[in-house]
C-alpha cells in the first residue's frame, strides 16, 4: 500500500474520540479514518442528487397528488424496533 503523508487540523475533542476508538480496536489513528471514510463513501452518494429524477417525481405528485405526508414517515420510523412498529406508509391524496 501507498502511504501519504498529510496533516489535518481537527478540533480536541474529535482527536480524543478518535484517539479513543482506535485505542478500542486495537488499530491505529489512521486505519480508524480510512475505515471512517470506506463508510461514509459506501452510504453517501457524493456525486450529487439526480435532479432529473427528482423533477419526475414532482410532476408525478403534482399528476396524482399522491404523497406521504412527512409526519405518517416519522412515526413510521419512530416505530422501528418497537413492539408496535407500525407498516410502512402509504401514499394518499394530498391537498
Amino acid at each position: 500500500m501507498n502511504l501519504v503523508s498529510r496533516t489535518l487540523e481537527i478540533d480536541v475533542d474529535t482527536d480524543a474520540r478518535l484517539r479513543e476508538i482506535a485505542s478500542e480496536r486495537g488499530k491505529d489513528v489512521a486505519t480508524v479514518l480510512a475505515e471512517a471514510v470506506a463508510l461514509l463513501d459506501s452510504v453517501i452518494d457524493l456525486s450529487g442528487p439526480d435532479l432529473a429524477e427528482d423533477r419526475d417525481r414532482y410532476e408525478e405528485f403534482k399528476r396524482t397528488g399522491l404523497a406521504v405526508p412527512l409526519d405518517d414517515v416519522k412515526a413510521w420510523v419512530a416505530s422501528w424496533g418497537s413492539a408496535n412498529e407500525l407498516p410502512r406508509p402509504q401514499p394518499r391524496k394530498i391537498k
